[in-house]
């Protein structure tokens, strides 16, 4: 589940949250100490950063969108939206380097195999630094969105493979 903070973020002002039937006050103000988990990293907090998808994108889609040279530059959100959320998420994963130089505000199932741009289930601020890192990454999408279109692999297994463990997808599909 997103934290609070991320929702409260997201949303830009104060409001309400009703999660199983309890509702729980959310108002804009400054992180609590971590809320998310660096554990997994490079992977980020599946309870914090759970993914999500463009409905637009689907199998029969795929050929007028993902597929089109260019089109995720006419779905991605602009820095105005995605820094903020790259400011909470920094806070929200407790990360002591608070330079968003060092982050990519990045989407868990990325743009190129149809990842909901603006949702902030699907954006997380991932580390430039470490082994494996966001710029490898960036080559693992591009393979997945390639075997994608050439027909080696479905949309869904790609995004599913990816939304799991994006180290291991290039091997979990077979492309790798």
């Amino acid at each position: 589940m997103l934290s609070p903070a991320r929702i409260s973020t997201a949303a830009g002002s104060a409001l309400v949250l009703a999660v199983s039937g309890l509702v729980l006050g959310v108002g804009a103000g400054p992180a609590q100490a971590s809320t998310c988990s660096q554990s997994r990293l490079p992977l980020p907090d599946s309870s914090c950063t759970p993914g999500a998808y463009n409905l637009d994108v689907t199998q029969s889609t795929i050929n007028s969108t993902i597929c089109v040279s260019g089109w995720t530059s006419t779905v991605r959100p602009p820095t105005s939206y995605t820094n903020p959320l790259k400011v909470q998420g920094i806070a929200d994963y407790g990360y002591s380097d608070t330079n968003t130089a060092d982050y990519e505000e990045d989407h868990l199932v990325p743009l190129e195999l149809g990842g909901a741009p603006r949702d902030p289930n699907n954006l997380w601020p991932e580390p430039h630094y470490g082994s494996p890192t966001a710029y490898t990454k960036d080559g693992v999408e591009t393979k997945l969105k390639n075997a994608v279109c050439d027909g080696r692999i479905t949309l869904s297994a790609a995004r599913s493979a990816i939304k799991t463990n994006w180290t291991t997808a290039l091997n979990v599909t077979g492309i790798g």
